[in-house]
């Protein structure tokens, strides 16, 4: 019962490159992401030569994700109340300057560890405003059963810029230093200027006022809270990446110190993961059409925890190359169900911030978990730091296994706002004045507890919605009749819930209306008095 029927034919990973512009976009961000990685690769290559401690190699990989920790809200919620377009042309022209940047310093000799860690700092900044935008752009330039292979194809370009980029600044940073290789990167991110320049995707649009951040953040967060389903994706992500982290943090240290290895073979170590991602993304199909979401990622959480206690305890290069290639697999399996969950988790309304939050946690457990994890090589010693690594990945699937995915894809979020429009009377402050909303229920009195249970899931969707406050209250002469109640901050967010309001949300209301014994609830709005 726990596992999707297996379809007669496997849906195709190519699907989503039959879409134009998603096939157009894809292609550019191929080229950036090359140039990110062979950035990514020539950064903490220099950083081992202008820093040997472990802790300053580890803060490169902290200084790159940890941007996505403190603005992953704020970047959301601009991506969802502006136009996403707009918010990925100034983050790639933001990056190009700043790599631009970061390589005439190179050039001039004036480079250092702390110039190094502040302009990775400045490009992981951009980083962190692209990822929710492009993550909420994807859905809008395919079609709703193609997204899964769209998500995977995402993962594919940035693996095969894993396994292309890192070899590529290798050569490149051997042949003629890090300055070139950021020049590069620059250069890079010109072609996703390009493409989005001429882009012109179908993006749903409101008739009300677009919200302000502040409040769109807090909305968000409020949306984040009141999702069993949502915190569900949070839990999971953060119990595999502090750990996964490792692996990424540590790289560095044990191909230069303990296999001895140049630049240029760590890039090849980087390309046996990219290369394995690659491959899993091409297994995903098969591979989702045959488990359940937890499973799948079970399975590739434990394939990542034997790679990494494999990069701790072998010293032959060629074995930890087939090591990183089985940690690729697994990473591309890992992420891409993350991922997946994440955006069929989120309604349209939310989904920059949603995914935000979902990069927060992410990004964040890669930024802390790097700089933990190299504290304690710099203690006792990186192998015996991935093999404490390893451990913990197996552990922490059985902590979070109650976290359930599955089930996820078939959420049905389809914006449906089916509810009434409320009209009213007179003269009110639409955006600062609170509006109480009471919906009375007539029920049969011997189904009261069965109902009861119901709102209960009513309540966490009135939340999600916008309302800051919920109740349910029962006639103490009359058994059946009960009364919801929540309160929404304005006129302008209520109506706002009429528009968040999806397909779910429409069969979760029905479902409580079987309760009713006659008609429909009565629904009345109070506007708040302001002295």
């Amino acid at each position: 019962m726990n596992r999707p029927t297996p379809p007669t034919t496997p849906p195709s990973a190519l699907a989503p490159l039959r879409h134009r512009l998603f096939r157009a976009l894809w292609i550019a961000s191929l080229a950036s992401n090359v140039g990110t990685w062979m950035q990514n690769t020539a950064a903490a290559w220099l950083m081992t030569s202008l820093s040997p401690s472990p802790v300053m190699v580890a803060l490169t990989q902290t200084a790159t994700s940890l941007p996505y920790f403190l603005l992953a809200l704020p970047a959301g919620a601009l991506a969802d109340v502006v136009d996403r377009r707009r918010v990925l042309l100034i983050t790639q022209v933001w990056m190009a300057l700043t790599a631009a940047a970061l390589a005439l310093i190179s050039f001039l000799g004036w480079i250092d560890a702390w110039s190094l860690l502040g302009l990775t700092f400045a490009l992981g900044i951009g980083a962190a405003f692209t990822a929710p935008a492009w993550q909420a752009y994807a859905p809008n330039l395919v079609r709703r059963d193609d997204l899964p292979a769209a998500v995977a194809l995402s993962g594919v370009s940035l693996n095969v810029a894993r396994a292309v980029g890192p070899a590529a600044g290798g050569l490149l940073f051997a042949a003629r230093g890090p300055g070139a290789v950021f020049l590069a990167n620059a250069v890079s991110f010109l072609t996703l200027v390009a493409v989005l320049l001429v882009a012109r995707p179908t993006t749903p649009t409101s008739s009300l006022p677009p919200e302000r951040v502040v409040g769109a953040m807090r909305a968000g967060a409020r949306f984040v809270r009141h999702s069993s389903a949502y915190r569900a994706v949070l839990v999971r992500s953060a119990a595999f990446m502090l750990p996964a982290s490792a692996l990424w943090a540590l790289l560095p240290l044990v191909a230069r110190h303990d296999l001895g290895m140049s630049a240029v073979g760590y890039g090849l170590l980087l390309g046996s993961l990219g290369s394995g991602a690659i491959t899993g993304a091409a297994l995903l199909p098969r591979l989702r059409a045959r488990l359940t979401a937890d499973h799948l990622l079970a399975t590739a959480s434990l394939t990542f925890a034997a790679a990494t206690a494999l990069l701790g305890s072998m010293r032959d290069a060629p074995a930890v190359a087939a090591a990183m290639f089985v940690a690729g697999i697994a990473w591309m399996g890992a992420v891409a169900t993350l991922t997946v969950a994440a955006q069929s988790a989120a309604p349209a309304w939310v989904r920059a911030r949603a995914l935000a939050m979902s990069m927060l946690v992410v990004q964040g457990g890669l930024a802390i978990g790097s700089l933990a994890w190299g504290a304690v090589a710099d203690r006792v010693s990186s192998p015996e730091a991935l093999l404490v690594a390893g451990a913990a990945l197996v552990l922490a699937i059985a902590a979070t296994w109650r976290f359930r995915l599955h089930g996820l894809d078939d959420l049905d979020l389809t914006p449906n706002p089916h509810w009434p429009a409320p009209v009213i009377l007179g003269e009110i402050d639409v955006e600062r004045t609170p509006v109480m909303v009471t919906v009375e229920y007539e029920i049969d009195p011997e189904k009261a507890e069965a109902f009861a249970s119901a709102m209960e899931e009513i309540a966490a969707m009135r939340r999600r919605d916008g309302a800051i406050s919920w109740g349910l209250y029962r006639d103490a002469q009359r058994p059946g009749r009960f009364l919801e109640t929540f309160l929404v901050p304005s006129w302008l967010e209520h109506l706002r819930q009429h528009e968040r309001s999806t397909e779910a949300d429409r069969r979760l209301e029905e479902t409580v209306s079987a309760f009713l014994q006659h008609g429909r609830p009565t629904v009345t709005h109070f506007v708040g008095v302001r002295d």
